[in-house]
């Protein structure tokens, strides 16, 4: 990143979000192919809540991740690491007998046929945390609460934890979830898909991609996928390359219209020259929070959604550095003709998107 590196703001500062879950040390190939032909790995780090968090520190918000390390080499690099995007890491654990989890992974996208992920998290120190080693005022202490479905499939602990959080509280400050369904993760798809389903419900923004929504539910329209997640106050479906599609169910859009769902508002997605999809749709969540937390309008949200997965999709880390928020604004202010118009590449932030770490 260019420019004077974020300040890490200590535990004395009230964050503007904070993110909970389990951060690896994630080994990239320095060239295609196979993990079994890939001679040598670049050392990154990947996870979808420490993601978020960086990614909204880099964005200039005060940032908390929360989560479980072991204490070894790992643990100390993903630490720093998170650490050198601005988040405040002072309510992370470091734990003297489970290991830090680290994960390979191919060059390919996800969704490729050929895609390989080895993961080398069983037993991790993030698997252990729990409502008894969790204190919740580290995690309630900002405006926004941010989680995701990975978390609630580590353990039960775990699990535990998720339901506590999403649990309707008195008092708490607003509660994101991000589905993010990964089957490598759940024993059963049916049990996946109750859970899931419990805790979206429980939220107050609630982001789900339709293909996983079909994957885990069975639901294969937008309109199916809001009658059976009808508690947050936002739920945004995420279609691909075809946008996204918010349903706010506020007061103040329930009031503006007969529609017991609010008011729904799709933005499409500009045309992106994609390098990596790894990180997008965290990336998409910490733009579409950040817009939240400056109280922009859905359609904003959405559009400051898109261009902070476009900066994650044409680069090849899981977490990129966002356009300034300047450029940002002008380009989500555009009129639809010229939004529709739009085809960014790499480096069209202006800036080394890449934030490299230590």
């Amino acid at each position: 990143m260019t420019g004077t590196p974020p300040s890490v703001h200590g535990p004395g500062v009230t964050p503007d979000v904070v993110c909970l879950g389990e951060s690896m040390v994630a080994f990239l190939p320095t060239r295609p192919g196979p993990l079994a032909r890939v001679p040598a790995f670049d050392r990154a780090i990947g996870g979808a809540e420490s993601n978020v968090a960086c990614a909204l520190a880099a964005a200039g918000h005060r940032a908390r991740w929360v989560g479980r390390v072991g204490r070894d080499g790992f643990g100390d690099h993903l630490v720093e690491a998170i650490r050198a995007y601005g988040v405040d890491v002072s309510a992370v654990v470091r734990d003297p007998a489970r290991p830090t989890g680290v994960y390979f992974r191919t060059a390919t996208d996800r969704a490729d046929a050929g895609h390989e992920v080895a993961y080398y998290r069983a037993g991790s120190a993030a698997s252990a945390m729990s409502p008894e080693n969790v204190p919740y005022e580290s995690v309630t202490a900002g405006r926004v609460l941010h989680l995701s479905g990975i978390t609630a499939a580590l353990s039960d602990s775990c699990l535990a934890l998720t339901r506590e959080l999403t649990a309707p509280r008195t008092g708490r400050p607003l509660v994101s979830f991000d589905v993010n369904f990964r089957p490598g993760l759940w024993a059963g798809r049916e049990d996946a898909g109750r859970v899931l389903l419990e805790l979206a419900r429980g939220a107050d923004i609630v982001f789900v991609g339709a293909d996983e929504a079909r994957a885990v539910w069975g639901l294969k329209s937008t309109r199916a996928i809001a009658d059976a997640v009808p508690g947050p106050q936002l739920l945004v479906v995420k279609l691909g390359s075809g946008g996204a599609i918010a349903f706010d169910r506020s007061p103040e859009a329930r009031a503006g219209t007969a529609d017991a769902d609010g008011t729904a508002t799709h933005v499409p997605a500009p045309r992106v020259h994609v390098v990596s999809s790894a990180g997008a749709g965290d990336a998409f969540a910490a733009g579409f929070l950040s817009a939240t937390l400056r109280g922009l309008d859905v359609k904003a949200r959405l559009r400051h959604g898109h261009l902070m997965a476009a900066a994650a999709l044409t680069t090849p880390g899981d977490v990129a550095a966002p356009p300034r928020r300047a450029h940002a604004d002008r380009l989500a202010a555009l009129d639809d003709a010229a939004w529709g118009r739009l085809h960014l590449g790499p480096g069209w932030t202006g800036q080394d998107q890449e934030v490299r770490t230590p």
